[in-house]
């Protein structure tokens, strides 16, 4: 069992990592991008996951680890049990979180010169 101050102090514990609000929840971010929320209320978070990350946590015991319903839950957005979760997991699954923001890739900038049909 994770409890909510033992969250935070993991989360932060990555490079760069900072805690703001989003919305009603408390998020953990790296500048801007948010790697994990806080429910705090559900005793749960919120990971970003790469769907394949995603499946590999769920695949161990969806009741542990299983997507946001919807659309985001489609593109890796999963949720923790934080009550059943077994510490050394919850690293492994932040840690993957945190490090996705730094592999995402941009969208090349758009040529507006060239980009006219001719």
């Amino acid at each position: 069992m994770i409890r909510i101050p033992t969250f935070v102090k993991l989360a932060l514990s990555f490079p760069l990592a900072e805690e703001s609000p989003h919305f009603h929840l408390r998020s953990f971010r790296v500048g801007k991008r948010i790697f994990a929320t806080l429910w705090e209320k559900e005793n749960k978070a919120m990971l970003k996951l790469t769907p394949i990350d995603q499946s590999v946590f769920c695949a161990y015991d969806p009741t542990v680890f299983y997507p946001v319903a919807g659309g985001w839950g489609k593109k890796g957005a999963t949720l923790v049990n934080l009550a059943k979760v077994r510490k050394d997991m919850l690293m492994d699954a932040l840690k993957l979180a945190h490090d996705g923001l730094n592999t995402k890739k941009k969208k090349p900038a758009v040529n507006r010169r060239n980009s006219k049909a001719r």
